[in-house]
């Protein structure tokens, strides 16, 4: 486990140091409290922030931007119910989802920043203090990975995980929920609540079996949550079929994250997640700078 854990932080650190440049390093800037220029409005901005004084001068609808704090509190929720314990590409999605959690770990240190974490399995929540430093990014990673599984047909509850977030209330911060959001989303109320504080940040991670069947005949599908097993046999028809609803059903979670105000990171087995998460900083780097 060491071993792989120093094998990330060097992928982490090198790769995501040598393409991401600036004094604040955020996936999800938050707004801050210091106010910043004006600049016009642009289709995407956020309603909240328009200056109607510099609007009502200039005739023009105007932005007032702010500027990020220095120290910025980011608490992590890691789903690790026995969901992600799958994996049929380069690893399981619980290997995903901590790499998630170092990325986050990494583009949100420095400048006085702490992060800590609620790490849910379904069996127990584990707490983790937020904190400052690299020992104590290093410690957590630990722990998370060091998290026992949770024993077949255990349900998650990320809806639960989330509000031990929420309460007792914390000073305004980042909020990052990794899940892949399987099942139906009951956890929408207690995001859209934890929306109302903090910004969001929804990291969503999927294997490729999870959105297509392959033809490989007759095979034995499992549900790690509740135990259930059926043996199908999957023909084209069955593919098609399982293919519409998963991509219903990513939709759904899609709308949901868009109605809670949360930005949407989608990191998969079958990708270089570290390349995914370079694209979606940059844009949101673009989208906080109005396009530039």
């Amino acid at each position: 486990m060491e071993a792989a854990l120093r094998t990330l932080e060097l992928a982490v650190r090198g790769r995501l140091d040598g393409l991401l440049q600036g004094n604040h390093l955020g996936l999800v800037p938050g707004p801050g409290s210091e106010p910043g220029e004006a600049r016009d409005y642009q289709p995407g901005d956020d309603v909240r922030r328009m200056d109607w004084a510099v609007t009502a001068r200039t005739t023009e609808p105007h932005v007032r931007e702010t500027v990020a704090d220095r120290e910025l509190e980011t608490w992590a929720v890691l789903d690790l119910s026995a969901s992600l314990d799958f994996g049929t590409a380069a690893c399981e999605k619980r290997d995903l989802a901590l790499a998630a959690l170092a990325a986050v770990t990494h583009l949100t240190r420095g400048g006085g920043n702490r992060i800590g974490a609620i790490v849910a399995t379904g069996e127990k929540v584990v707490r983790i203090p937020a904190r400052g430093g690299m020992v104590h990014a290093q410690g957590m990673l630990r722990r998370v990975a060091s998290t026992p599984r949770a024993p077949e047909g255990t349900r998650g509850d990320l809806a639960t995980a989330i509000e031990q977030l929420r309460r007792p209330p914390r000073r305004r911060g980042l909020a990052v929920v990794i899940s892949d959001f399987l099942g139906d989303p009951v956890w929408e109320r207690a995001l859209r609540a934890l929306s109302a504080r903090h910004e969001l940040l929804a990291v969503e991670v999927l294997d490729p079996r999870e959105i297509e069947l392959p033809d490989v005949g007759t095979v034995v599908l499992a549900d790690p949550e509740t135990g259930r097993q059926r043996e199908v046999t999957i023909t084209p028809l069955l593919a098609r079929e399982f293919a519409a609803a998963a991509a219903e059903h990513r939709e759904q979670v899609a709308a949901a994250l868009r109605r809670c105000g949360a930005a949407h990171l989608t990191l998969r087995t079958d990708s270089d997640w570290i390349a995914d998460v370079v694209r979606f900083v940059l844009a949101r780097k673009r989208t906080w700078s109005g396009g530039r």
